[in-house]
């Protein structure tokens, strides 16, 4: 699937010769957070609907109202991670799409790209996800697909899900029949592992002397 088939050009983008009242009748129409602003095909950046709205002489043109354009943007060649890393830091709904000339040719809307991704072999294909967390100093992406595949598992894929005071949780997704397998190699390279998991025979070992030890004491 080609992300590029996603960019769209429903909505014309605004030019500074528009009014800030052109400027709030489409974002009333559209629900979108932000819309941008080109001149001979150039993107000059993008209006935030929020900043727009407060804005009382509606006559104004919007070149008026430059120094609140927003600038953000993807190239035609952007991936769809990339994509939902510019939606994330922009908090925005639309990205104004550039291609290799540096011209405005379309945007994104955040709803086809969330689409996108989660129609992907990534999400929709049958797996165990699982977070484990060691020092990031000490733990490498070689040796966690390693672990896995050495177990006869298949990795789908992995990010760094959160970082804390030096150490690193990655998420992994992975094609397993043998998880816990996989779940125990990890504790024997240091790995902690986040996520909980039916059956997992480590946690129930645990379990199982935490109520012996209990008895005991009880004696």
């Amino acid at each position: 699937m080609n992300i590029n088939d996603y960019i769209l050009e429903e909505i014309k983008a605004l030019k500074l010769k528009d009014t800030v009242k052109d400027a709030q009748s489409l974002f009333k129409n559209y629900p979108i957070t932000h819309f941008p602003v080109i001149e001979n095909d150039k993107l000059l950046g993008s209006f935030a609907e929020d900043d727009l709205q407060t804005i009382e002489i509606k006559e104004d043109e919007l070149v008026s109202y430059a120094h609140l354009l927003n600038s953000f943007f993807a190239d035609e060649k952007a991936t769809v991670l990339e994509l939902l890393k510019i939606f994330a830091d922009n908090d925005t709904n639309v990205i104004p799409v550039l291609n290799k000339e540096r011209n405005y040719i379309g945007y994104y809307d955040l709803r086809d790209v969330l689409d996108v991704f989660s129609t992907s072999p990534f999400m929709i294909e049958e797996s165990e996800t699982l977070i484990i967390e060691k020092l990031e100093e000490d733990y490498s992406m070689s040796e966690v697909t390693q672990i896995v595949e050495s177990n006869g598992g298949k990795l789908l894929g992995l990010y760094i899900s959160e970082r804390n005071e030096g150490a690193a949780q990655i998420t992994l997704k992975i094609v397993s029949e043998e998880i816990n397998e996989i779940m125990h190699t990890f504790r024997r390279y240091d790995y902690k592992v986040i996520s909980t998991h039916e059956n997992d025979i480590y946690l129930e070992d645990l379990k199982n002397r935490s109520e012996y030890l209990q008895k005991y004491l009880e004696m």
